[in-house]
């Protein structure tokens, strides 16, 4: 399996709760930066798929596993991969570390999303081979 795609993320204030922590539906707008992050530097980007191939990724499974809070100001890194890959399916995978000084990271948390490829009458399609490829090449093996 080809190493994950990282990201950096600064906890901002406004991403946080009453009790200074991080709001926990924000993991997920964090997961979607990952995705994107992801897509780009492999070439391509959510618009393009959209615009150009007429395709659409919605999220029908997500799950995240919390293991310790992320506070305001924290700096996180975000990894992402492709766990596995479809004609029409796609499952990402997240791992979000708190980055500490001389000391190894903290895994704060570990999720998954699972995207269907749908046109936009929202019929289950095959993503285009140029994008479907790219991502193969983030997982080393594809089930049809």
């Amino acid at each position: 399996m080809s190493p994950p795609h990282t990201v950096s993320i600064r906890v901002r204030y406004a991403e946080t709760d009453q009790m200074g922590v991080v709001y926990y539906a924000n993991y997920f707008v964090w997961f979607e930066i990952g995705r994107v992050e992801l897509m780009r530097s492999l070439g391509f980007d959510y618009r393009e798929i959209e615009e150009q191939a007429q395709c659409f990724l919605p999220v029908v499974e997500a799950n995240c596993r919390y293991k310790a809070p992320a506070r305001y100001d924290d700096l996180l890194t975000l990894e992402t991969r492709v766990l596995n890959q479809r004609t029409s399916m796609i499952r990402f995978g997240y791992r979000l570390l708190r980055e500490t000084p001389q000391a190894e990271p903290v895994l704060l948390a570990e999720g998954e999303t699972v995207h269907v490829v749908v046109d936009r009458a929202m019929q289950k399609t095959a993503l285009p081979e140029r994008f479907a490829a790219a991502l193969r090449g983030m997982t080393g093996h594809v089930h049809e």
